[in-house]
């Protein structure tokens, strides 16, 4: 069975995505922030440097969101986004598909999102990720594709996490819900079965493209 490299596996998505892998047998990879710290390149390679098992599976699935208006965003604020949201994804890419190559098999899936689709306001720093990463899936998947890896990104909506429930107050939430033709926030199992399908071998045919779940939000 293969081996899937996910990151951000504490909470919500990515601890759904890890707990639906080894539900299906795969050998999962789901190293600690002190194992792995995606915001420092450093970090990053000496955690290379140190694993020797082949990878044929890679979910960037960690990520952080810094909201504000314009006018209120730090150089801090787009360096944090850009190291975590964008720069940290590539390097790891760039690390694991050394091995993918020469096993001539690669399946990597980027976790973006709805605003990386659309935008509203106070979003810029993060849908600039987001739709920077929906880019570089692109890219890579005719880079890649002839080596047989296949790269695409997961857009989820609004997801039962966490996260969500801190950062929407509940009469926003039950707004948004009713603008949902679902009706609903998704759960983190339904992203991580679209996840697990991607980084599957059943998947042997879909590559560069970004996968919109959000139960109808964007239609």
């Amino acid at each position: 069975m293969k081996t899937i490299l996910v990151t951000g596996t504490s909470r919500g998505i990515g601890k759904a995505i890890k707990e639906e892998l080894l539900t299906n047998g795969y050998t999962c990879i789901a190293p600690t922030r002190e194992e792995l710290d995606i915001s420092d390149v450093t970090s990053i390679e000496k955690f290379f440097s140190t694993c020797k098992t082949p990878i044929s599976g890679l979910v960037n699935n960690a990520g952080i969101n810094i909201l504000g208006e314009i006018d209120t965003i730090t150089t801090h604020s787009i360096q944090n986004m850009l190291n975590t949201n964008i720069i940290a994804p590539l390097l790891l890419i760039q690390h694991i598909t050394k091995d993918m190559k020469q096993l001539n098999y690669g399946r990597i899936v980027n976790i973006s999102s709805i605003w990386g689709v659309r935008s509203k306001e106070h979003r810029t720093l993060y849908s600039a990720t987001k739709f920077g990463i929906n880019g570089i899936t692109k890219s890579l998947a005719r880079e890649l594709g002839p080596y047989n890896i296949l790269v695409n990104s997961v857009a989820p909506g609004y997801v039962n996490t966490e996260m969500t429930q801190s950062n929407v107050p509940p009469k926003e939430q039950e707004k948004i819900q009713n603008s949902i033709p679902l009706g609903r926030f998704a759960q983190p199992q339904e992203i991580a079965k679209l996840v697990l399908f991607l980084i599957s071998e059943d998947n042997s045919y879909i590559t560069g493209q970004t996968i919109i779940a959000d139960g109808g939000f964007l239609a």
